[in-house]
């Protein structure tokens, strides 16, 4: 009875699938030569319906997240019909985002030799292939040629005059500072003006220098009113500090400032030839620069830094860049005498410090004191100002001479092009159809601020209609948080690490999920809920027994597990002494750990319960995924960890549409297509997805 029963259903899919090759055509996307086969009736083989109905459930498995199902689906399928190419191609993306690259780049080629998916699939294989080798390479020093600019005139309109400094902003957008116009502007990556200010109550005294301080105030001097005004993120006014003169607190003609670890704030003082030193309240504290024994004082200091504990200061008369420590005392050149012509602002840009000479943009290695090129304007009469990295990548210049802030990006950018990934499909409420697209540079770098303007949809290439751009991750106030918690840690970190789960908790404002593995010789899932019931945390509270053995490897897949449908801003949290166990990493390789956190988006940052230098294979998953290292103890407290992880760049976007396509009751394949601009850049990606049954 049993084996009829089971006949009787191969009867039934059979006889739903063997439709007349025409009709098969709307339904299948299958195109190898045994897909085509048909019957004496004309009807297609078992193995093509049987290989349809796995496909299907393998693309329904992947956009609900479960990779490893939708692998095991698209196996089955490609064992009916081995040689169909776009079973490869699904094949290849679920590995992609399980972390399991190599295998992924095996099917894509595999079916990019068979002469599927063209330049698109040729792209995708060329930039996952650049990125496994090349992942290290973010910060070498490479040459940048302009993509694109924000003119200060449009027509007839003057957007801003004379820009002589730019401060980007994590969404996207960036502050210009214009000298000229007295004035504070905020442009989206389109330059498109959001808000402006005119500064204080009694308006800006030509403006110079931005900078943003640890709490997220802008800071602004000006040059001729012998101050420094304070700003919220949304440009309000909030109070001014300094005054003209020559004594602690006081400046004549300020420029350029940086602020250090401490939230001290520093400030080149042109007109008394020095740096002034204010406390993060504005209160002056001391000032340096002065003649010494073994320092001859500053002739004209300019652009200033703060990197690898030391203050940086460059002199535009001398064009040389000097090292002090913290409480002002010399501790010698960086970049000799003559190196530059006229230096003017001077900013951090990861191991380097970016400065702006003339007509060109270098940066120069913090440790060695090399100086690369990376930008120049020609000889056309120019003078940059300040220079400095924005969130997608780029260089942004401001030119006070041409009037212009220029966009400037790397070559290999310009011709790649984006990278832009269809990574969800919902039509469960078809015929709307809702997509998540993430949008990225060649170098993993997420491309954030885009704009409905930015994207075009089609479905078999002909533009769908209602399109409606329904949000960006980059603007999210939430994340989703899991903490990782060491259990090989000694237990004489038991209060450091029950105090760094509390303030993470505490810091989230009852926002978002927390939860808290502890990984152990088996990792286990602790807590997952509200993290205001993690603001009393116990370390007694664990499960996980104390181990001599830390699997990480499990561990971190564990947590990226419980991430994966989570808010797209998300983040893995490990605490414990920053080494590692001899088989941590058995079960599971560091480059597709790394991948695994990259391909969906999941941050990991570290915090160290010693000030022990972090093991090999931490420094390379911290190095090779967004996050940051930090201090359980450090003076800053970690409050800032949430912060930071929802500063880190999100390129996640969500559209919606209505869709005219057939869906043949649920059994359709239906394609979809999204491209992205943005300036001189482009990137395509092309799915499909099945509607619902019916």
């Amino acid at each position: 009875m049993k084996k009829k029963s089971i006949v009787a259903a191969g009867v039934l899919l059979a006889s739903f699938s063997f439709l007349p090759l025409g009709s098969q055509s709307a339904l299948s996307p299958f195109t190898s030569e045994e897909a085509l086969q048909t019957g004496a009736a004309g009807s297609r083989t078992a193995a093509t319906g049987l290989a349809f109905q796995e496909f299907r459930r393998g693309v329904q498995a992947y956009y609900k997240g479960s990779f490893n199902d939708s692998i095991l689906e698209f196996e089955k399928a490609l064992s009916y019909l081995p040689s169909e190419n776009i079973i490869l191609d699904w094949l290849g993306k679920a590995y992609y985002r399980s972390g399991i690259e190599g295998t992924a780049l095996q099917h894509w080629q595999y079916a990019a030799n068979s002469g599927y998916g063209g330049l698109l699939l040729q792209n995708r294989i060329e930039i996952v292939r650049e990125r496994r080798i090349n992942d290290n390479a973010y910060d070498i020093p490479v040459r940048y040629t302009e993509a694109g600019s924000f003119p200060g005139q449009n027509g007839e309109t003057m957007v801003f005059s004379q820009p002589v400094s730019v401060l980007p902003n994590s969404d996207g957008t960036a502050w210009i500072l214009a000298y000229g116009s007295n004035e504070l502007v905020r442009i989206d990556v389109n330059g498109y003006v959001i808000t402006r200010t005119g500064g204080p109550l009694n308006g800006f005294d030509r403006p110079l220098d931005m900078l943003k301080t640890y709490d997220g105030s802008i800071l602004v001097s000006e040059s001729a009113g012998d101050r420094i005004s304070m700003f919220d993120k949304d440009g309000r006014h909030i109070k001014t500090f300094g005054s003209k003169g020559i004594g602690v607190g006081n400046m004549v003609g300020p420029q350029f400032m940086a602020q250090d670890a401490d939230g001290n704030i520093y400030v080149t003082d042109f007109g008394n030839a020095r740096v002034d030193v204010f406390d993060k309240d504005g209160t002056g504290l001391f000032y340096f620069g002065r003649r010494t024994v073994d320092f001859d004082g500053f002739k004209a200091p300019s652009g200033i830094a703060y990197a690898a504990g030391s203050i940086f200061v460059a002199d535009a008369v001398t064009g040389a860049v000097y090292r002090f420590d913290t409480a002002g005392n010399y501790l010698g050149l960086l970049c000799r005498e003559k190196t530059f012509v006229h230096p003017e602002a001077m900013k951090l840009w990861g191991n380097y410090l970016i400065l702006c000479d003339s007509n060109k943009v270098y940066s120069v290695d913090v440790v060695t004191g090399e100086v690369y090129e990376n930008a120049n304007t020609g000889n056309a009469p120019s003078r940059l100002t300040c220079a400095v990295p924005d969130v997608n990548g780029n260089v942004l210049a401001a030119d006070i001479v041409t009037n212009e802030v220029y966009v400037l990006s790397k070559m290999a950018e310009l011709i790649g092009g984006l990278f832009v990934q269809i990574e969800k499909v919902v039509a469960d409420q078809f015929p709307k159809v809702i997509l998540e697209v993430k949008v990225e540079n060649r170098r993993r770098q997420s491309i954030v601020g885009l704009k409905d303007v930015n994207f075009f949809v089609t479905e078999n290439k002909a533009a769908v209609m209602d399109l409606s751009y329904d949000g960006a991750a980059f603007v999210n106030d939430t994340a989703d948080i899991t903490l990782l918690i060491d259990r090989t840690a000694s237990s004489r970190y038991n209060e450091a690490m029950e105090s760094a789960v509390r303030e993470i908790a505490k810091a989230m404002d009852g926002k978002g999920t927390m939860r808290i593995i502890s990984a152990g010789t088996v990792p286990v899932l602790e807590y997952s809920g509200s993290p205001r019931y993690c603001e009393q945390f116990s370390i007694s509270a664990l499960k996980n027994p104390v181990s001599p053995y830390c699997k990480l490897d499990s561990a971190f897949r564990l947590a990226a597990n419980g991430l994966i449908n989570a808010e797209k801003k998300r983040a893995i949290v490990l605490i414990g002494e920053g080494s590692v166990s001899p088989d941590a990493f058995t079960n599971y390789g560091l480059s597709d750990i790394a991948a695994y956190l990259n391909n969906n988006s999941v941050a990991l940052s570290f915090v160290s319960l010693t000030q022990e230098a972090l093991a090999n294979e931490l420094e390379y998953l911290i190095g090779n995924t967004d996050g940051y290292d930090y201090y359980v103890y450090r003076s800053l407290g970690l409050s800032g960890v949430v912060q930071d992880i929802l500063d880190i760049p999100s390129g996640m976007y969500r559209l919606s549409y209505t869709s005219s396509l057939l869906t043949e009751y649920g059994q359709a394949y239906l394609p979809v297509e999204v491209e992205a601009y943005l300036m001189n850049r482009s990137g395509r990606d092309e799915t499909g997805y099945f509607a619902p049954l019916q």
